[in-house]
């Protein structure tokens, strides 16, 4: 009988816990890291990133843009406007590339290291002290016996993931 009640208690205990966990915030730090007074900041404008690179790998503009357009719906309460945002985000993929990574003992090339690097202007018109221009990069890295047509997709996805959480961090999360 004692086990029955004790096992109760604490399912109970547990169930109250994990539903403040899920629905708490403190003055505005949410558990999603994002950090937004939306009593002031209620729309987003999030331009298309054209590429400016020298090499192009042709869907990797929609990737990122989509990634990054899916990163604050789905982690903000933010309403993506097409112009006058309470906040805007803008940019250019400036930068794709791939380089040697490290040597093999026979004096060959062993992994291969694929960066992508996007330059973004921020503008937040409730606090403009908040504004910034900055580039941003991530690195994925692969084996030279692979060819580059058979991971890119998946690196990219791994880069666009990484470069989104960093502007993600950088705007909205005031890390």
């Amino acid at each position: 009988m004692d086990w029955t009640i004790s096992k109760t208690i604490r399912t109970c205990t547990a169930l109250v816990v994990v539903m403040l966990l899920a629905s708490c915030a403190f003055e505005g730090y949410k558990f999603n890291g994002a950090s937004i007074d939306y009593s002031k900041t209620k729309t987003i404008q999030i331009a298309d990133f054209p590429i400016r690179a020298s090499y192009v790998w042709g869907p990797m503009a929609p990737m990122f843009n989509n990634q990054l357009k899916d990163q604050f719906a789905s982690h903000t309460k933010l309403i993506q406007v097409k112009r006058n945002g309470d906040l805007k985000i803008e940019g250019e993929i400036t930068q794709y590339s791939q380089r040697n990574k490290s040597v093999s003992s026979e004096g060959y090339s062993a992994q291969v290291e694929l960066s992508m690097t996007v330059n973004v202007r921020f503008t937040n018109n409730a606090n403009h002290s908040e504004d910034f221009e900055r580039s941003f990069t991530a690195t994925s890295s692969y084996e030279s016996t692979q060819s580059l047509n058979s991971v890119q997709e998946e690196l990219v996805t791994q880069m666009t993931k990484e470069l989104c959480d960093q502007i993600f961090n950088a705007t909205v999360a005031n890390w």
